[in-house]
């Protein structure tokens, strides 16, 4: 499979023993892609300013239905860009009420070479406080 998918830089970059230079391989790889696309705000990189995910651009909003339902639009517009080795099969959100002011954001997909399904959380930190009132589309209430 790792021939198929290929690699990239392990991320965080790394050392390795032999002073070469860490790669993630395979789904790994595609994982790893997939966090970097999310934890990266749109204008972040200056050689690549479009880069990234808009669901930064929540962080101060409250976690209610109509939050979570533009999440779900900047997450998959996103992933369907910038990581075309992936399907997206579902979307799910979720909040906890321990952590408050955190959206978990439940990525289910394929790995379009192999139709491997696996999934991610990601979780997209707002400000404390933010309250969790709804549940997302395609979401679980809060558990």
């Amino acid at each position: 499979m790792v021939d198929i998918i290929g690699a990239g830089w392990a991320f965080p970059a790394v050392i390795t023993g032999t002073g070469r230079v860490g790669l993630a391989r395979g789904s790994d790889d595609v994982e790893q892609a997939i966090r970097i696309i999310l934890s990266t705000s749109p204008g972040e990189r200056g050689m690549r300013p479009e880069f990234g995910c808009g669901i930064h651009r929540l962080v101060f909003d409250s976690l209610d239905a109509t939050t979570v339902a533009r999440a779900d639009v900047e997450v998959r517009q996103a992933l369907d860009r910038w990581e075309p080795r992936i399907e997206i099969d579902d979307l799910l959100f979720s909040t906890d009420a321990v952590d408050v002011g955190v959206l978990y954001v439940d990525i289910r997909y394929r790995l379009r070479v192999t139709n491997e399904p696996r999934n991610l959380v990601f979780p997209f930190y707002t400000l404390p406080g933010s309250p969790a009132t709804a549940p997302a589309p395609g979401g679980s209430p809060d558990e």
